[in-house]
């Protein structure tokens, strides 16, 4: 990692023990800070509390007075902490900078930096990249961090400058960058999500859009090309943009046409070849196949590894076969559009499980989908007796409604035939049953195992 001197002596607050914040709180140590670390768990609930300790942290726990920004220089926060809270919004109103760890990670690599955001698909095309830079490098090593679940600080202090760091990046982390700065930048899509964060849409994209701030004409943008939108805001960029289209129509980056993918002028392979199912997963292909060959990857290792990627848990992961059945585990479809695209990629009927959290939106961009490709749907959740409606203005023939997604899983069996599938996508967030969408599909996947009696391939 590059020494640096800016947080020598030093008065950082770091706010929220979680993952990212423990890392930060650790390498500012290394890097001469003060630091304290506050979170509202007490003690006994932060991990690594004694090694904090041990290390010269001072941790606050149980509590977070405003009395602490007293002499503060600069504070780092979970970005999933909002800026509307009271130690947040003090901070800014003091002029203090509030940085997010990733923001930290970028001032310490040496590796080269790969940055993907969208509403979905981050963490499939983080994957891919990351593969497709790996095959066949004898040099280095990319490395996947971010909102993967990896800490970005803790890749970012091993990362050497024949390395390469491929951070999947979230809305609300890149509201914290000041300086961060990818060579190539990803934006996989935008829609219409996290607005009980970013409260607007505009306010949504502009924190996307973050990831482009500090490139230069010498970097790239990786952009999906397939919405005027999306077009238009490539333009707000000073990278050289690179699209990348299902539809076949910019042929100066990555596409498909005819069921074939190109990058410019070069036929890299057939899109039913991908291992993974669905329109999502050839969007997905696309965008990292722009990045591979913008990094000098090869079409060969480019192909061996589309033709071997077997998916992430929890992104449309294929979990067994059972009696004709193939169990499907989308649960990180946490909106409408990841469970369209889901839907839109099996050629087979599907028996649908979904619901979630209600967000205050209605279903009926759903409802093409639901009419063409459901022979049953099953609900739970805050948000079922919602889609519920939408399923019967779609047709569709068998619905049911229930309480949990234990409860779920054994009525989508009985629904479903052979040669079907059976899918979690929920179109909903978690957070009204589960506290997290990962979970949820693991909750999926073990009730899958109990009703078949067979393990997740």
């Amino acid at each position: 990692m590059k020494q640096i001197n800016d947080y020598k002596d030093k008065n950082v607050l770091v706010f929220g023990a979680g993952l990212s914040g423990t890392n930060a709180a650790k390498l500012l140590i290394k890097l001469g800070a003060n630091v304290t670390l506050t979170d509202a768990k007490p003690a006994s609930e932060i991990a690594d509390f004694d090694e904090l300790v041990k290390a010269g942290v001072k941790v606050v726990a149980g509590k977070s007075p405003l009395s602490l920004l007293d002499n503060v220089d600069l504070m780092v926060k979970n970005p999933g902490i909002n800026y509307d809270v009271p130690l947040v919004k003090a901070a800014e109103d003091k002029k203090i900078p509030v940085i997010v760890e990733i923001e930290l990670a970028g001032e310490i690599a040496n590796a080269k930096l790969i940055g993907v955001t969208g509403s979905n698909g981050k963490t499939t095309t983080t994957t891919m990249i990351a593969e497709m830079l790996n095959a066949g490098n004898e040099k280095g090593k990319a490395y996947r961090a971010g909102n993967i679940g990896i800490s970005a600080t803790k890749v970012a202090e091993k990362a050497t400058s024949n390395d390469e760091i491929v951070m999947e990046l979230s809305s609300f982390m890149l509201l914290g960058i000041i300086t961060l700065h990818p060579h190539i930048a990803v934006i996989t899509n935008i829609f219409e999500n996290h607005l009980d964060y970013h409260k607007t849409r505009e306010n949504y994209i502009n924190a996307k859009m973050q990831i482009t701030k500090n490139q230069t004409a010498d970097d790239y943008l990786v952009m999906n090309f397939d919405c005027e939108e999306w077009r238009k805001l490539s333009k707000r960029s000073k990278a050289k943009v690179v699209p990348f289209s299902v539809k076949g129509n910019y042929e100066d980056g990555a596409y498909q046409r005819d069921g074939k993918l190109y990058f410019r002028d070069e036929y890299i392979m057939k899109a039913k070849d991908i291992r993974i199912p669905g329109e999502q997963n050839v969007e997905n292909a696309l965008a990292a196949i722009a990045v591979a060959r913008l990094s000098g990857v090869s079409a060969t290792e480019i192909v061996k590894v589309l033709k071997n990627f077997g998916g992430v848990r929890h992104r449309n992961q294929f979990v067994l076969s059972s009696n004709g059945r193939d169990f499907y585990n989308d649960s990180k479809a946490t909106d409408i559009e990841a469970t369209q695209m889901a839907i839109e990629g099996f050629k087979k009927p599907i028996i649908l499980l979904a619901g979630g959290l209600d967000r205050g939106y209605t279903f009926e961009k759903l409802e093409p989908d639901f009419k063409k490709h459901l022979n049953g749907i099953v609900l739970f959740g805050e948000t079922a007796q919602l889609l519920k409606d939408s399923a019967q203005k779609a047709g569709v023939p068998q619905i049911k409604v229930v309480d949990n997604l234990d409860e779920a899983v054994p009525v989508a069996y009985e629904m479903s035939k052979p040669g079907e599938i059976v899918l979690l996508s929920p179109a909903n967030a978690s957070w009204d049953q589960f506290p997290s969408f990962e979970i949820r599909g693991d909750q999926y996947i073990k009730d899958v195992e109990k009703l078949t009696g067979k393990k997740e391939e």
